[in-house]
């Protein structure tokens, strides 16, 4: 039996290698790998906290697969998730992992820029501000804004504490009154100019009472 092994053994270990150098050629063949920029998503955030910023919003990756799968992949075909699950307030550092990221099945991720992400968070609270209606232009020549009403004059809004504690009102949107000459009632969205807040009233009554002048 041992004869039988070591007959020719310098040709046998030729043979292996060379059969694992073939089984590499065939299936490198047809492969291809590109860079995407995937934009960066976070899920799970814990009640009570609220996501304030992060030091990356686009991960870069290097992906790999047969060149037929890879020309025809989009980035909305990627999705970067971190979960934030256990997420204290203040600053964390959260590494992205393969685990993390969701491609086709015939993909392989072979690089992730940047491997880690910063992020800040702070105490959700919630606080009751009184609503300012925006009115802009005037009425028709001969008639004046007598009186504006809002309905309901206060909402309470949520969000980062540090923004809400400094709250005091909170806007709508514009309403043109350009050229009108009698009472007019609209519903306008309050507008948290791009702020971390919500609210469940995201939508007030303004009433805009014209009076007339009297000659």
């Amino acid at each position: 039996m041992k004869k039988f092994f070591f007959d020719n053994l310098g040709l046998k270990v030729a043979a292996i290698l060379l059969s694992v150098v073939l089984w590499i050629f065939v299936t490198s063949r047809g492969q291809s790998e590109i860079s995407v920029d995937v934009p960066l998503e976070f899920k799970n955030i814990p009640s009570g906290l609220e996501l304030v910023n992060h030091s990356a919003k686009i991960i870069g990756l290097n992906i790999r697969g047969h060149e037929r799968f890879i020309k025809n992949i989009r980035p909305s075909d990627i999705r970067v998730a971190v979960d934030l699950s256990k997420a204290k307030q203040g600053e964390g550092v959260y590494f992205i992992s393969r685990d993390d990221i969701k491609v086709p099945g015939a993909i392989a991720v072979t690089n992730i820029t940047p491997s880690s992400v910063k992020v800040f968070t702070e105490e959700t609270t919630s606080k009751m501000v009184r609503v300012s209606p925006v009115i802009i232009g005037e009425p028709e020549r001969g008639y004046f804004i007598k009186s504006v009403e809002v309905t309901p004059q206060t909402i309470t809004v949520e969000g980062v504490r540090s923004e809400i504690i400094r709250m005091k009102t909170i806007r709508t949107e514009p309403l043109d009154v350009t050229g009108i000459r009698e009472t007019l009632t609209q519903n306008l969205k309050v507008d948290f100019n791009g702020k971390n807040m919500r609210s469940k009233k995201s939508e007030v009554a303004v009433k805009v009472i014209i009076g007339e002048r009297r000659q």
